[in-house]
């Protein structure tokens, strides 16, 4: 990433400040927040988890889950963490059966809590590897901010379809499957990150997008509101950015494999030239414009 910078965005850092802090005031009114010792963002993302798990005992009169959560604003995770060079970050592999579908999400998700294990040692040795590769080709700040609770789900082969997603409900945590390779771990880690960069730069600004106005979307071939095109316009320029760096040093299979997502992006990247300028006139902060478009500009020349 030739500008890192651009993740760094003062509204996200004053929205993580605030929401912690009226999110500890909701659970534990009349105390004082502590820092969880993991950094900012950490308790940002930590705090949500703990928030969806209290309404959620709260709703089964589990009392004694309530209570744990209440107890604990940070989900333990200070002490189930492992050491990355962005810092600690909690990676966990739960049982597809323990991620359930409810109202607040279209897709499963998984919530922090009492019973929460760290996932088996080779898991986190990919992750931290990953986090490693995402620092030195430009993606620290991003993936430090917005990557904290990793979520592995099912192993793959490669050339298997990836699914990966995010959940407003849960900003900073990220859903991913996965193959073993660090390299193509950090490269998803860095598109759903994306998607929690600009979910929180939206409602940190107070944009509300015009759904009204759809723009074609190459990735799923159809007609796509604002929103979800401008999200997909920022979440894949960062991981072919990501990729051409990665691929200076790539060799075998690998390089192959690289190459040839790459050049399904530029594809797919070129076809929304001439849309992507008139979606963000639909948002209102320039800064936040100016950003969306320096990575989409930058992603068009590779």
């Amino acid at each position: 990433m030739d500008n890192p910078g651009v993740f760094d965005f003062p509204p996200i850092t004053r929205l993580h400040q605030d929401r912690t802090r009226r999110i500890h005031t909701i659970l534990s009114p009349g105390t004082e927040p502590k820092p969880s010792g993991l950094g900012q963002a950490a308790d940002y993302c930590l705090a949500h988890h703990v928030l969806e798990g209290a309404e959620r005992a709260a709703r089964t009169g589990e009392r004694a889950t309530f209570d744990r959560y209440t107890a604990n604003p940070h989900a333990d995770a200070a002490t189930d963490s492992t050491p990355t060079v962005l810092g600690p970050r909690i990676v966990v592999a739960p049982a597809l059966t323990d991620l359930p579908r409810s109202p607040i999400s279209e897709t499963p998700y998984y919530v922090l809590g009492p019973d929460t294990e760290q996932a088996p040692i080779p898991l986190r040795t990919l992750a931290a590897g990953a986090f490693a590769t995402a620092e030195l080709t430009g993606f620290g700040t991003l993936l430090a901010t917005h990557a904290v609770v990793v979520v592995l789900l099912r192993t793959k082969q490669p050339g298997q379809r990836l699914d990966s997603w995010t959940i407003t409900r849960l900003p900073g945590t990220v859903f991913l499957d996965h193959i073993d390779d660090p390299t193509v771990l950090a490269r998803d880690l860095i598109h759903e990150a994306g998607h929690n960069w600009l979910n929180d730069a939206l409602t940190a600004t107070g944009t509300k997008i015009d759904d009204r106005a759809t723009f074609h979307s190459p990735w799923k071939q159809s007609a796509r509101p604002a929103f979800g095109f401008l999200h997909a316009c920022w979440a894949f320029p960062l991981t072919m950015l990501y990729t051409a760096k990665v691929l200076e040093h790539a060799e075998g299979d690998m390089r192959g494999f690289l190459t040839a997502y790459l050049d399904q992006q530029r594809g797919h990247l070129a076809t929304t030239a001439t849309d992507h300028p008139r979606a963000l006139r639909l948002l209102g902060d320039e800064g936040l414009r100016e950003r969306l478009a320096a990575v989409h500009r930058q992603a068009l020349t590779l």
